[in-house]
């Protein structure tokens, strides 16, 4: 194995070949030749944008060896960085124990201790915890759990908004995109309201449909377009499920860990959901996910003697132990409140561009998630592929893909926010092609 070429991660960017180059060119070839069209993320000219090589802290390198700025965190997955060290290091340690054990059936100590150290720092009640592989997975078993418990079939879910892709999740995603192929096999009582709605709105609707049996919320929508909720509004949907004895089901697999500047979103308002469901940033790279609830909720899984809702690689032991690791970090770095602390180093760069950059619309976010509204999917394109070319890589998102997403690791350097935020504003007067005065 050859040795890293990205030894630090806290280094600026550095494109030596413009896109594309020749290993992109490559490697993009090779997909087109065997991966099924819709999974790979060729573009109309046949290429991806870019093709990964290493990553380190707040830092990718690519494969023709240009050094990025990540401002996506790997879709929020490295909230401590790419490959930390410890990290790293919990990985290598349990790689000579234990790689893969037997899922459900016969438990690991790194199992035992993963669901402890949740259930110590969710925010519930005496929760119990259900180990998950993904994001989706972890709503499924979410959404199942009020199923087992008497509850009736129905969802109350907010537009915008994204839960995963998978056949029970993809109902309450907001996105038709997703959505319209599937339609017609979709879970068939599914009640939308608008994200930030009028409180009355729920407890009118949660009053009139007694088969709604859950809530489900982004307590801060993520993917769909970074969307903040005015102060109070998700304890009143708290108190209206309450009233009404509809769970409150909190999405926090974009938003847990952190993102927002506390250890959980729904922490802002002091809100206790009765699940909720965290992944992303969890296993510090490694996919694992959780469903926490109460303790009367969650035994409603009880069985004969087969699990529920399974699989091989359900708690991971690999996972487990990045996992723990990760959580080491999150504690010892204090990087949710780092993330709150640079939320105002975030804003006092962003905010002006809404007065001054023209065709920027609206501007927002809480900790290190921001979204920068444009007022076409279009610009929101050539801005990320102008954000590209400066080094820094950004994703678009919202209902109609205007929604420019900032997501850099908790651990970015300010020196790296800095200079990155820099490389956004000049990236974008370029593409918008004009400022206000």
């Amino acid at each position: 194995m050859s040795a890293s070429r990205l030894r630090r991660g806290d280094l600026l960017p550095k494109i030596v070949h413009p896109e594309p180059g020749p290993a992109l060119r490559q490697l993009s070839a090779r997909l087109a030749a065997t991966e099924a069209p819709g999974i790979n993320t060729l573009h109309a000219d046949g290429l991806a944008s870019v093709g990964w090589l290493e990553a380190r802290g707040a830092n990718v390198l690519d494969v023709d060896g240009n050094r990025y700025l990540d401002f996506t965190a790997g879709f929020g997955v490295a909230a401590v960085g790419h490959r930390h060290p410890r990290v790293v290091a919990a990985l290598r340690e349990q790689s000579h124990r234990l790689i893969h054990g037997l899922g459900d059936a016969q438990p690991h100590p790194g199992r035992a201790a993963l669901a402890q150290r949740l259930a110590r720092l969710l925010p519930l009640d005496d929760p119990r915890i259900h180990f998950a592989v993904s994001g989706a997975d972890a709503v499924e078993i979410a959404l199942k759990t009020v199923l087992l418990t008497g509850r009736g079939p129905g969802i109350l879910a907010f537009d915008p908004g994204y839960h995963g892709v998978t056949l029970g999740a993809l109902a309450a995603t907001s996105r038709s995109a997703f959505r319209d192929p599937f339609a017609p096999h979709l879970h068939g009582h599914l009640h939308r309201l608008p994200f930030a709605c009028d409180p009355e709105e729920i407890e009118r609707l949660l009053a009139g449909r007694p088969e709604i049996g859950c809530a489900l919320v982004e307590p801060v929508v993520g993917r769909e377009g970074v969307l903040v909720p005015p102060a109070g509004w998700l304890a009143h949907v708290a108190a209206a499920c309450r009233r009404h004895d509809v769970l409150l089901v909190a999405d926090e697999i974009f938003t847990g860990f952190g993102r927002t500047g506390r250890w959980f979103a729904v922490e802002h308002e002091g809100v206790r959901p009765d699940l909720l469901c965290c992944g992303k940033a969890l296993g510090g790279g490694l996919p694992i996910a959780a469903v926490a609830g109460r303790t009367e909720l969650m035994a409603a899984w009880a069985s004969g003697g087969e699990a529920l809702h399974t699989g091989p690689f359900v708690a991971h032991p690999l996972a487990c132990a990045t996992a723990l690791a990760t959580l080491d970090v999150l504690e010892e770095e204090d990087l949710a409140a780092r993330a709150l602390g640079l939320e105002h180093l975030v804003a006092r760069a962003v905010e002006p561009w809404a007065g001054r950059v023209a065709g920027v619309t609206a501007i927002r976010g809480r900790g290190l998630l921001w979204g920068v509204d444009l007022e076409s999917a279009d610009l929101a394109s050539a801005w990320v592929a102008a954000a590209r070319r400066r080094g820094v890589l950004l994703l678009a998102g919202g209902p109609e893909g205007r929604v420019a997403q900032l997501v850099p690791p908790l651990t970015v350097t300010e020196r790296q926010l800095a200079d990155g935020l820099e490389r956004l504003e000049s990236a974008l007067e370029a593409v918008a092609g004009r400022t206000r005065r």
